[in-house]
């Protein structure tokens, strides 16, 4: 006579305990991995299993590895590309078939458009349209349409469309990307906020570094030189700075992006060839950069929330950036600094002649800038409220427009 032993369903608490529900995070360029850091961990450490999902490169692999996340690498262009983007289309709807997770998050105009379609497609549960900014405000004609298409299919096929701003969901809304109903705002904005302790004030040896004289003036820049961030301004509003102020120098802490708004020769020529222009290429740790810094200028056409300037803020240095979309959130105007029009050199000139002039007003400034930043963007409350909302949304059935913020 045989004996077997009992079989003993597993206790739901240990069942929760010992499931992990997956995440996928697809985003369409590695180098905007860098807006993951810290976002990823974050989730991971809420208890999900967490891939992430872009076209391969160094970027994603270091992310991924410092993250402590899976990736997975498959080809997205950037651009308008119908053949290839019908092959990464079908190569997400593959892999969303085979992970079967319990949410994605997609962000980005391509990885949006063809993740959530792949995702719709395949039935995912929780689909989230991360809306980190709007290309087509920079754009015209056909390619605005387009454009504004693919951004309305993305909304379509989420059941939340996270927005990165205040006047990102207004804009949202505005275009009629979604119903009101599904664009959502997580506390004050912004994907990761900022780590305030990294980024604080203090000394740095980046003017050492440069050769910059230690009373010279130094403005700032830290991001994609392209088009669209307001580079061809600024650089015409330096040149008006030094006949002011020949003793002036500006830091481009960022690379030359290869996007569709890459900067002209004549700009770059004009950049590289400024004995007081210091361009420093990709760097990884920007904190010193921040610290050698008088006032930091974002001169952007167009905005999600600019981390930039949370970095900047943290550290104690006025900001003077734009009245665009995503940008003017990031500013308390005349408190933590300027707002101005986009694309005018002229005011960059002015507003930046004004704060240089000014050490005790950036002193202030500097000083409640950091202050606003540690309440409503410090990375722990700004990450804890997105794992808080995602891991709300594994208790809801039947997600339509996702429960309210």
């Amino acid at each position: 006579m045989s004996s077997s032993k009992a079989r003993h369903p597993v206790p739901a608490s240990l069942a929760e305990l010992l499931w992990h529900p997956l995440i996928v995070v697809g985003i369409t360029n590695p180098q905007t991995s860098l807006v993951l850091k810290g976002r990823l961990r974050t989730l991971r450490e809420a208890g999900f299993r967490v891939i992430v999902v872009s076209s391969p490169g160094s970027l994603l692999l270091s992310t991924s590895a410092s993250e402590g996340v899976e990736s997975i690498a498959i080809p997205m262009h950037r651009g308008i590309a119908p053949l290839s983007d019908f092959v990464s289309l079908f190569r997400l709807w593959r892999l969303l078939g085979k992970l079967k997770p319990d949410l994605v998050e997609f962000s980005t105009p391509k990885a949006g458009l063809l993740g959530t379609v792949a995702a719709k497609l395949r039935g995912v549960p929780r689909r989230i349209y991360m809306l980190r900014g709007l290309r087509l405000e920079t754009a015209t004609g056909i390619k605005r349409r387009i454009l504004l298409a693919g951004e309305r299919i993305a909304s379509a096929c989420a059941h939340v469309v996270l927005c990165n701003s205040e006047s990102l969901r207004n804009q949202a809304s505005a275009l009629g990307l979604a119903p009101a109903s599904k664009l959502h705002l997580l506390g004050e904005g912004s994907s990761n906020g900022v780590d305030t302790e990294r980024f604080s004030p203090g000394p740095s040896d980046v003017r050492k570094m440069l050769g910059i004289p230690f009373a010279a003036p130094v403005v700032g820049f830290v991001g994609r030189l392209t088009r669209d961030k307001g580079l061809p301004e600024l650089v015409d509003a330096f040149d008006a700075i030094l006949k002011v102020r020949p003793d002036a120098h500006l830091i481009l802490v960022g690379w030359y992006d290869t996007s569709e708004d890459a900067l002209s020769e004549q700009t770059r020529t004009r950049i590289e060839s400024n004995a007081h222009i210091h361009l420093t290429g990709f760097v990884h740790r920007t904190a010193p950069y921040y610290r050698a810094l008088d006032l930091m200028v974002l001169p952007t056409w167009r905005e999600g929330f600019p981390n930039a300037v949370l970095e900047a803020a943290a550290t104690g240095i006025p900001v003077v950036t734009t009245m665009s979309t995503g940008s003017r959130d990031s500013v308390v105007p005349e408190v933590t600094g300027l707002l101005i029009p986009p694309g005018y050199p002229e005011a960059i000139c002015e507003a930046v002649l004004k704060l240089i002039g000014d050490p005790e007003r950036r002193r202030r400034m500097g000083s409640a800038a950091r202050a606003w930043v540690i309440e409503h963007y410090a990375d722990e409350r700004v990450l804890g409220l997105t794992a808080a909302y995602y891991k709300s949304l594994l208790k809801t059935s039947g997600l339509n427009s996702g429960p309210a913020t």
